[in-house]
């Protein structure tokens, strides 16, 4: 948005139940990460079900999806002050289906997303994850993640922002 105007305008369409970013978030960050998170869904469609398959590509996107996961339960354990659950790794992620790795990507992306947005402005400069990390670190953890695991999958080098290639 442009100004702050254009901003409350936007809100005031969207009605009550949208969510948006706390002005405290780290606003750059988020964005790299949530650009980076549409470029490996755009690689990652790209994919036949058999390419996914292959050990390298399907361990990529686990590996994502279990990232985004272990975050999303970070945050939410800050946000609410309940323990984190530990997020389940599958061992053998080749044996998990196309769908099911597709799945495990797409539906950990958004529960990340749901989770920032609604981590409370005051909460982001100082909170800090059961793992230790500080939340105002997450989006650049995970824009790094993402965009250099999307190369693993069929990505160009020449894509990723220069401040991870």
């Amino acid at each position: 948005m442009s100004t702050e105007a254009d901003r409350a305008a936007l809100m005031a369409r969207q009605g009550m139940g949208a969510r948006y970013d706390a002005p405290q978030a780290p606003a750059k960050e988020l964005l790299l990460a949530r650009r980076g998170t549409a470029y490996f869904a755009r690689v990652l469609n790209g994919l036949t079900d058999e390419a996914l398959m292959q050990k390298g590509p399907a361990k990529a996107v686990a590996e994502v999806g279990y990232h985004a996961r272990a975050l999303a339960v970070g945050l939410a354990s800050v946000r609410t002050g309940a323990p984190a659950e530990p997020v389940r790794v599958a061992k053998d992620v080749t044996s998990l289906p196309a769908r099911a790795l597709r799945g495990l990507f797409h539906h950990s992306a958004i529960h990340l997303d749901v989770e920032w947005r609604d981590l409370p402005g005051p909460m982001w400069p100082v909170a800090v994850l059961p793992d230790g990390t500080r939340a105002i670190e997450t989006p650049l953890q995970r824009a790094e993640h993402v965009w250099r695991q999307a190369v693993l999958i069929g990505g160009r080098l020449t894509d990723l922002p220069a401040q991870f290639r």
